[in-house]
């Protein structure tokens, strides 16, 4: 997996690491912070088709419920079964372990750079 700096990220906080035709998909570190101790994460299936934009999954905090948005069209290529046996990992490596979906895509959307998202959020 590629370092932080170089993936894409979206205005609703996810990141994409794409490699080739597939995005790999999770949410960042000022999310996960936000969001406060995840004790629950609900992910698409394998082979079901996603669309940029709209709601993919859920992730449960002791704090809210916050929605997971595809960051591109593609279909759900694989979910992370250690995110959903062991929520907490959003939390202590939402750029490693803690990622959640991966997806392939023909076309990879105008996303933002690493720099524009750190502005975005403040940081």
């Amino acid at each position: 997996m590629s370092e932080p700096r170089d993936f894409k990220y979206t205005k609703e906080h996810e990141w994409v690491d794409a490699a080739g035709d597939i995005a790999t998909v999770g949410i960042t570190a000022y999310a996960a912070d936000k969001l406060g101790d995840v004790v629950f994460v609900d992910l698409p299936t394998i082979g079901s088709t996603v669309v940029e934009g709209r709601v993919v999954g859920e992730i449960e905090s002791t704090k809210s419920v916050g929605e997971l948005f595809a960051p591109v069209d593609g279909i759900v290529l694989e979910i992370n079964d250690a995110v959903v046996a062991t929520p907490e990992l959003v939390n202590t490596d939402p750029f490693g372990a803690g990622w959640l979906i991966k997806v392939t895509f023909t076309e990879l959307p105008t996303l933002l750079s690493y720099d524009e998202y750190s502005a975005l959020v403040g940081e």
